[in-house]
């Protein structure tokens, strides 16, 4: 294999002055020997202090801002590495490392993964350019870091090149996770994808959905930003703006992108949550900033700063509201705390922060500890040159150290340094590893995707994006005795998605965040709605009342539920369904009570006709009324008619609702058929033409006539009840009630059944208007003639009304028009007579009777004679007698007790009888007292 060599400088800065470095070792920040070499990348400094704006060499400049949180973040890695060597993890085997500074900018990292690439034991610090890399030895076998996520994307990209492992303890880009790009890149922290998930929850649970984001204008910020959003709108949280500030405190623009942020949390009233996706020392100019122009809002911390002590310790820090963050959880922190007191016994001589340190707490031995985080920040390596010699003992201020440690960072460095560890000694199970070529940097990477250990009690292992997802922990800042503290307040389960309290006290506190109100539109309560309003945010909206027979029974719903409109209704604005009530025309309601007292009326007063017709059943009205059978039959039918009222009231059952229809149809029809039968037999027995009177002979067949009349009305009810049966329904279309009622079935059939007793009616009225001028004292057929109308005026009058009312009182429809007719029918055939046989009975004795037929039969043959002669002048035929026969009992015309009439025969008005005969034979005689 072709192999090239390459050789490449390494631009090194010397961290003891402030001139540009002079050898590639002076470029380690902390270093020491070993069989097997870690490497290190930490920002213990937070910004590159550039001579101009755009650099005109390529000249890697000195660092500024000494970022102690991150400080002891090396110390965790050499800590966990002393560990190791004094254990018997690693028998036989010692572990070096180098460590550097990228002081949080791309380019120094870059500089140090140079030399991580470097050839192994090489002279001169030179990267080979090789088509495999399987068998090449760089400087170190693994690279712990970096700190952010940006350093790390761009050093994977480098360590690629030789698949050296990189675990970052701190780089939480989702993007990471993608083992196509980043091969071999891990880490033991969980991916962003988690921790705005978390976020996410914790705003929805919290009831806020109107939030702003200011994040850094990097990878890391902008992939963080763009992963909130997606979880944001699975928990329908909207963004109300985004801020992106620079990601380097070197650029010129940063003071002016922080006031432009502040500028729209303060435009922005509505909005009192901010999630902040950014670096410590970005968050400290912001909240400085935002101290001093009075803003308070609740802030969401990312895990870059949640557990900042700088940042807490800010003056007036409190002022700026609460603050509600997420961190990496964190394990047991006192083997750390005692290495950390005894620190002030450690060599210096290979660790420059340590030297750096050292000096910063000689220059700011006079600063409290509170503002000692910001004096240490202000002091660049230039500057500290003159202080170099200082060596007080207080220069370590150990307590000021434990005080900023970050619990969930310090245990993330020194599970990765376990996590090699572990992979090293299954990797040297089988070899020499006190040979540094006893195996590739490839190969310790396999293993390292492989292994299995105990952390706490606790298994971890990294899983197929390279991530050991060791979950969060909720942390809430409280001001205590005028102190900022950071405490916990619960733990966030990646595996279950919720989060996990310790005691009741600390879930009562998560649920106090739903005081603060950060929302676009304010809450719809159960019962309403939200419509989307102009605005393209789905969270704005207004809130409108849920129509009838809708509701809503949580707060915020997005659409109104249908009730069950068969069993439950609701009104406007309603936060549930009511079941129905299901309603009838009962007995107890006083429309049916009345109803019940006008039908036993008519049966009352069928009974008092019944007792006077039979105690007067031989006067001349009972029997001019047909008799008592024929009066029996229709009496019996109104009392059947008033009866079936009953079947309409009261809970309908299935044999109420066939038998109501059937029974008053049949009973009605057969009242009409008598009463059909009386008509016809008035005008048989008062028409005097003959023609008329041979006609009526033929139909009047009572018995026949009322069977037929009756049975097809009985057959036609006999289809219905088979074919097409009246049953129970419940009729759900009225709002809040469901009404029990008789469907009938077939309207078809009850608009035939009710329209054959119309037919009959109207043959009935027919007929009994052709006799309304017979005899005035027992004429029926005016009356019958008058009953007719009353019933059909009701029943036209019903057609429209049943078909446009709806409730428990549609029945009450029917049982009125059925009163109205049988009251009408009733009291037009049966009252005349009743008055006369109570009030007038004088006329109801057979002279009276006679002496009217005499008067009407007069007067009819009056009339006769003078249509008769009126035909003889113009035919010549001799003219008909007047019947004036009746005058005495002694005139040989009465016979029997009854007066019988002669008139011309119809030969002799015909010119048929001998012109000798002065009378021709008389007119059939007929007894009219049986009428």
């Amino acid at each position: 294999m072709a192999i090239f060599g390459l050789l490449m400088p390494v631009l090194l800065i010397c961290s003891d002055i402030g001139q540009s470095c002079r050898s590639p070792d002076d470029f380690v920040g902390a270093s020491s020997p070993g069989d097997i070499v870690i490497g290190g990348l930490f920002a213990i400094h937070g910004k590159m202090l550039h001579s101009e704006e755009k650099p005109l060499k390529p000249v890697i400049a000195n660092c500024a801002g000494f970022e102690v949180q991150v400080f002891l973040q090396s110390l965790a890695m050499v800590h966990a590495i002393e560990i190791i060597n004094n254990s018997t993890l690693l028998p036989g085997i010692k572990l070096g490392y180098e460590i550097y500074d990228t002081c949080a900018e791309v380019t120094r990292a870059m500089a140090a993964a140079l030399r991580f690439l470097s050839k192994f034991n090489a002279s001169k610090d030179l990267v080979e350019l090789r088509c495999n890399y399987s068998d090449y030895m760089p400087r170190v076998k693994a690279v712990i870091g970096a700190t952010y996520s940006e350093v790390s994307m761009s050093v994977a990209r480098i360590l690629n090149l030789q698949l050296i492992p990189q675990v970052s303890h701190a780089s939480t880009a989702e993007i990471l996770s993608d083992k196509v790009r980043f091969p071999s890149f891990l880490r033991t922290v969980p991916s962003d994808s988690y921790q705005t998930k978390a976020m996410a929850q914790l705003i929805h649970k919290s009831g806020w959905n109107w939030i702003g984001i200011i994040a850094t204008d990097d990878d890391f910020g902008r992939l963080a930003v763009e992963s909130f959003g997606l979880q944001a709108m699975a928990n329908n949280v909207c963004i109300a703006f985004k801020e992106m500030l620079p990601a380097y405190l070197s650029d010129s623009t940063i003071h002016g992108k922080i006031n432009q942020a502040l500028e729209k949390i303060v435009k922005e009233t509505r909005v009192n949550v901010i999630v902040v996706f950014l670096r410590q020392f970005h968050v400290i100019k912001l909240f400085r900033k935002a101290i001093e122009r009075n803003i308070n809002k609740t802030w969401i911390a990312s895990d870059n700063w949640s557990a900042g002590v700088k940042i807490s310790t800010i003056p007036n820090i409190s002022r700026l509201g609460k603050v509600v963050g997420f961190t990496f959880k964190s394990g047991n922190m006192s083997s750390f705390h005692d290495f950390l007191s005894n620190l002030h016994s450690t060599p210096i001589g290979n660790n420059m922060f340590l030297r750096e340190y050292t000096l910063l707490m000689s220059t700011c031995s006079h600063i409290k500890d509170q503002d000692l985080s910001k004096c240490i920040s202000n002091y660049s390596l230039d500057t500290l040159m003159q202080n170099r010699t200082v060596t007080s003992s207080q220069q370590w201020r150990e307590e000021f150290l434990i005080a900023n440690i970050e619990p969930g960072f310090i245990h993330s460095t020194m599970l990765a340094v376990h996590a090699i560890a572990h992979a090293i000694r299954n990797r040297c199970q089988d070899r020499n590893c006190q040979d540094p070529y006893a195996f590739a940097p490839w190969e310790l990477l396999e293993e390292l995707k492989d292994i299995t250990f105990t952390d706490n009690e606790r298994e971890v292992y990294f899983d197929a994006h390279g991530d050991i997802n060791t979950g969060y922990d909720v942390l809430v800042w409280k001001e205590i005795d005028g102190r900022m503290v950071i405490t916990n307040m619960a733990e966030y389960d990646l595996e279950q998605d919720e989060f996990i309290f310790a005691d009741e006290e600390d879930e009562i506190e998560f649920m106090n965040l739903k005081n603060v109100q950060s929302k676009c539109s304010k809450k719809c309560h159960p019962g309403q709605v939200k419509k989307v309003s102009a605005s393209p945010h789905t969270c704005c909206y207004e809130c409108i009342s849920c129509p009838e027979n809708y509701y809503t029974n949580r707060s915020d719903m997005d659409y109104c539920i249908l009730c069950n409109n068969r069993t439950h209704w609701s009104p406007v604005n309603s936060s549930t369904c009511y079941k129905k009530m299901i309603q009838y025309l009962n007995w107890n309601d006083w429309f049916a009570v009345l109803l019940l007292v006008l039908s036993a009326l008519g049966i009352v007063l069928i009974c008092a006709i019944l007792i006077i017709f039979t105690r007067n059943v031989d006067t001349p009205v009972v029997k001019a009324s047909g008799g008592l059978t024929v009066c029996y039959v229709i009496l019996l039918c109104h009392f059947l008619a008033f009866v079936s009222t009953g079947f309409f009231i009261g809970k309908p059952k299935p044999y109420t609702c066939k038998a109501r229809q059937a029974l008053f149809g049949i009973s009605f029809a057969l009242c009409i058929s008598c009463i059909l039968l009386k008509s016809l037999k008035i005008l048989l027995a008062f028409s005097f033409d003959p023609k008329i009177q041979k006609i009526l002979k033929c139909l009047y067949k009572p018995i026949p006539i009322a069977s037929l009349c009756t049975g097809v009305q009985v057959l036609i009810c006999v289809v219905w009840i088979t074919v097409r049966s009246p049953f129970v329904e419940e009729n759900s279309s009225i709002r809040r009630v469901i009404i029990l009622e008789c469907n009938e079935g077939s309207t078809v059939a009850l608009g035939i059944m009710l329209g054959y007793i119309a037919l009959l009616a109207f043959i009935c009225f027919i007929c009994a208007f052709k006799g309304r001028k017979l005899p005035e004292n027992y004429n029926e057929a005016k009356f019958i003639t008058f009953g007719m109308l009353i019933y059909f005026i009701a029943w036209i009058i019903f057609i429209p009304v049943y078909t446009t009312t709806f409730g428990k009182y549609l029945p009450a429809v029917e049982i009125i028009v059925i009163l109205i007719s049988n009251y009408g029918i009733l009291s037009c055939t049966f009252f005349p007579k009743c008055y006369i046989i109570l009030y007038k009975q004088e006329a109801n004795t057979k002279s009276a009777f006679l002496k009217m037929l005499y008067n009407y039969s007069s007067k009819s043959a009056g009339n006769l004679s003078v249509n008769q002669s009126s035909l003889d002048s113009k035919s010549g035929t001799p003219p008909i007698p007047s019947a004036n026969a009746c005058r005495t009992k002694g005139d040989k015309n009465w016979l029997n007790g009854s007066c019988h009439f002669q008139a011309s025969g119809y030969k002799e008005m015909r010119g048929d009888v001998p012109p000798k005969t002065s009378m021709g034979p008389a007119v059939p005689r007929r007894r009219l007292s049986s009428i």
